[in-house]
């Protein structure tokens, strides 16, 4: 699964350079749909329908903006001076599956929002230092609602992280709450995207009529961090690691 994990962490990377004030959220999904296409990659969201009858999510990469802050289907938005944007991306190499987020504020940043994905990015980095083999998926799941509780964040729970192989989405729920020594026991070899998300001021969300961006109930801001990692004897190995968090 290391190719896919490389190949995922290069096109975040790439996005996080592009992304601008004036940049349009479309020029971000066409750049990551070049990258797929160079690659001989295949994407895991363009053909991403989660019920039988639904539309296809139609685009290769997520874009949450502000008060948005999952799946976040590209429009012709054009990014603005202060604007909170969470990119998630996830495909397939050789038929093995990666994900992550990334989240970042473009132009002049808001003290909260750098706050915010402060907050987020070292509860990833909580979550990953408990994946390993003989903790319990709980174990995760408490690191991660800890930091954020800290903060005096609230934790939705309906959204979490997920088990990663031949599919982007399998078993186990990874929660980003929970509590310590409880749940599935963690092995070598379980495959896991971490993927803490949080908003400034509440955990209730809603829907877009698109059907797919998710958006807080008040407004107030979000952020969203996420790494697929590979349960050893020993640390995780951070498949998405771009080099830029503590946990390796």
């Amino acid at each position: 699964m290391r190719p896919a994990g490389r190949f995922v962490a290069e096109v975040i990377t790439a996005l996080k350079e592009k992304a601008d004030v004036g940049v349009n959220l479309l020029e971000l999904d066409e750049l990551a749909h070049s990258m797929i296409r160079e690659r001989g990659a295949e994407s895991c969201y363009i053909d991403y329908h989660p019920s039988f009858g639904a539309m296809p999510f139609g685009k290769v990469l997520c874009t949450s903006v502000n008060d948005a802050v999952l799946h976040g289907l590209p429009h012709d938005y054009v990014l603005a001076d202060g604007d909170l944007l969470s990119v998630d991306f996830a495909c397939s190499v050789d038929g093995w599956v990666s994900d992550s987020a990334y989240s970042l504020v473009v132009g002049t940043p808001r003290q909260e929002d750098l706050d915010l994905i402060e907050t987020t990015s070292r509860a990833l980095d909580a979550g990953i230092a408990q994946a390993r083999a003989g903790n319990r998926l709980g174990d995760i799941s408490a690191a991660i609602g800890d930091v954020a509780h800290a903060a005096g964040l609230s934790v939705n729970t309906q959204f979490g992280g997920h088990g990663v192989g031949r599919t982007m989405h399998g078993d186990p729920h990874v929660a980003n709450d929970g509590r310590a020594g409880r749940g599935l026991r963690l092995r070598p070899g379980l495959v896991i995207a971490i993927e803490p998300w949080f908003l400034h001021t509440t955990d209730e969300i809603f829907t877009d009529p698109d059907g797919w961006t998710i958006r807080a109930q008040d407004g107030s801001r979000g952020a969203h961090m996420e790494h697929t990692v590979a349960i050893t004897m020993d640390d995780a190995i951070v498949l998405t690691d771009r080099g830029d968090h503590a946990a390796v």
